[in-house]
């Protein structure tokens, strides 16, 4: 057994603990070290458990960088459960030679659904139609109560035209929707129409947002990018909090500025209850759910822990981000 590599997992992961889950694939074949806590590893736990691991399975709460990476001589792989890796410093693991995998593919639809569901429930003011019934204030029929905006028929913008953002408009497509989308390049094949920003925050009903969070996209949708929009659209954000500035939103829902907007990530997570955010007019939230289905988070469990045995076993899966670092690897050691 004293050979076995030596796993950190920063989770209890979904599956529970069968020999065929995601945690006995780990137990059958790794010397594992399993953090059970319902929150993330404070830092100091992940720097000392780090100390003498081969790898490490990761969920978007730990900051894999520098500082951790030197602590952490014998580490080979993160192996980190989500799409996005704005939690990794990936220049800094390719310098030491250690790969980093995530888990792409297979939440696209299931995050699609939920951008969709926070559009709808947007659009047709849900929760406030909850909350009224809930505090007795629905009264009789009155043809101007509650009045939302039409989906079917409308114009979506999509900002950042990848592969959630594309099973998004294949479901517009549904509703009769027009799509535009707005991107670095043109994306053959994708279910819409490329405009630029400026012309895509003009035109549209409905945006979108489905950007990878980087140092170009921090802070994008400010003050500029909501004055742009129509004062009747509803702006959804089911990307990275950071890209929005929360300060600017805050502003265009209480001004009236823009219609409405829908958030299922924020700055910081978890939002404190009494964050100014809460107080905006017109705001549907919900705690980070784009991949929370059963099924999804099992797949993604799945395939992080594939990534992360198919580095230890000396290959290098597809789902590694920084295959180059394979080379360094080896070299170093």
């Amino acid at each position: 057994m004293a050979d076995r590599p030596r796993v950190f997992v920063s989770r209890v992961l979904p599956g529970g603990d069968s020999p065929d889950s995601p945690i006995g694939r780990l137990r059958a074949a790794t010397d594992l070290d399993l953090w059970d806590g319902g929150d993330p590893p404070p830092a100091e736990v992940l720097r000392e458990r780090l100390a003498q691991a081969d790898g490490v399975l990761t969920m978007l709460t730990e900051r894999i960088d520098v500082a951790l990476l030197d602590a952490a001589p014998h580490l080979r792989v993160v192996s980190n459960l989500a799409v996005g890796f704005d939690n990794i410093d990936v220049p800094a693991c390719t310098e030491r030679g250690v790969l980093v995998t995530n888990t792409p593919g297979v939440l696209d639809e299931t995050t699609a659904d939920m951008a969709f569901a926070l559009l709808l429930a947007a659009a047709r003011r849900l929760p406030e139609a909850e909350r009224a019934i809930r505090e007795g204030a629905w009264g009789q029929w009155h043809p101007t109560w509650m009045l939302g905006h039409q989906v079917t028929g409308a114009t979506l913008g999509i900002v950042g035209p990848g592969r959630i953002a594309s099973a998004v408009a294949r479901r517009a497509q549904g509703f009769g929707m027009k799509v535009l989308y707005h991107g670095r390049r043109e994306v053959p094949g994708f279910p819409g129409e490329r405009a630029t920003l400026p012309e895509l925050l003009a035109a549209s009903d409905f945006i979108s947002v489905h950007v990878p969070l980087n140092a170009e996209t921090a802070g994008m949708c400010n003050a500029d990018f909501f004055a742009a929009m129509k004062q009747s659209a509803i702006f959804v954000n089911t990307a990275r909090g950071p890209v929005v500035d929360q300060d600017a939103l805050i502003e265009a829902l209480r001004s009236g500025q823009i219609a409405g907007a829908a958030l299922d990530v924020m700055t910081p997570e978890p939002l404190p209850a009494d964050h100014p955010l809460l107080t905006a007019p017109h705001l549907v939230v919900a705690p980070h759910l784009g991949s929370a289905t059963e099924e999804t988070r099992a797949r993604m469990a799945h395939l992080a822990v594939s990534g992360l045995l198919g580095v230890l076993a000396g290959d290098t899966p597809a789902t590694v981000l920084n295959p180059e670092a394979a080379a360094i690897h080896r070299s170093a050691r």
